[in-house]
């Protein structure tokens, strides 16, 4: 992980500063931005393998700094927020954050978390080229190497997580996961976090591969158990 580049977008100095840090003990280059559009514009300028994004900014909030940024790169977000409300953690997740963190945390917790994050990143768009794999399912496409899906023809952006999501639901069809497992296997992660990560990620993809989200024809909702991809 030494030289893996980290923003932190933090306006309570001090915070940033301890999160700074424990990152560069870990052997992270860490830079901080103080101000919300200023966060915005080094994210986008600078190529960074993590961004740490507080909500609560001046100037700009966390959560249209993540939709701008997701417009235009595929960078792990790790959200900040002070409060506990379930809404903000959905709503950061919705715009294409990939996990969430709630103030107070320890700073051994921010590390454990950003090194799960970009091992996870690392893996999945490393250099470990080999010939396309392609899933194909009816008018579903996904090129696992590529990481690129179709639908009908028609490409869909999807963040990390929701590529990861779907992908692992494909290869594993008729299965039945429950939010646990899932949260388990795509975030590299037991006890950290909330499962409501899934529930959230799962909307999203259908949103962008079911025809009708109400009568879902490809990931299928196991009430009281989980879910399932169905061929």
């Amino acid at each position: 992980m030494a030289g893996k580049k980290i923003l932190i977008v933090e306006d309570e100095v001090s915070i940033a500063e301890l999160e700074k840090d424990y990152l560069e003990l870990s052997g992270f280059e860490v830079k901080m931005k103080n101000d919300g559009l200023e966060g915005l514009n080094e994210a986008l300028r600078a190529n960074y393998d993590l961004i740490i994004l507080d909500i609560m900014l001046p100037s700009m909030d966390g959560f249209e700094i993540c939709k701008r940024i997701r417009e235009e790169k595929n960078t792990p977000i790790l959200m900040v927020t002070a409060k506990k409300e379930d809404i903000d953690k959905i709503r950061g997740l919705g715009l294409g954050a990939d996990d969430y963190i709630t103030k107070p945390f320890s700073p051994s917790e921010l590390v454990a978390r950003v090194k799960a994050h970009l091992s996870r990143f690392e893996r999945l768009t490393g250099s470990e080229k080999v010939q396309n794999n392609i899933i194909e399912i009816r008018g579903l496409k996904i090129d696992k190497t590529a990481r690129r899906v179709w639908v009908d023809g028609e490409e869909k952006q999807f963040t990390t997580k929701e590529f990861d999501l779907l992908t692992f639901l494909a290869e594993n069809p008729n299965h039945v996961f429950t939010k646990e497992e899932l949260f388990q296997k795509i975030w590299d992660m037991d006890s950290i976090g909330d499962i409501a990560t899934v529930t959230v990620h799962i909307k999203k993809i259908r949103e962008k591969i079911e025809y009708n989200t109400a009568k879902p024809q490809y990931i299928e909702t196991i009430w009281g158990v989980g879910y399932r991809f169905k061929i």
